[in-house]
């Protein structure tokens, strides 16, 4: 697994993330917050910030 998303664009759009292109890191500390990543929401789902795991499968499901 490449961990370094360097010269691709992060997903996520939080301004002042430390964690922009640091795949793995992103990952760790969203899943150690019960969250998940900002990549797997849907453009408008990403942008509502609420990373819960219960937003995500709404954003998902379409509801």
């Amino acid at each position: 697994m490449n961990c370094d998303n360097k010269g691709k664009a992060c997903a996520c759009t939080y301004p002042s993330c430390s964690r922009h292109g640091k795949c793995c890191e992103c990952i760790a500390f969203h899943r150690s917050a019960g969250e998940a990543p900002g990549c797997l929401f849907s453009k408008e789902g990403e942008r509502t910030y609420d990373r819960s795991l219960e937003n995500l499968c709404k954003d998902r499901l379409g509801k």
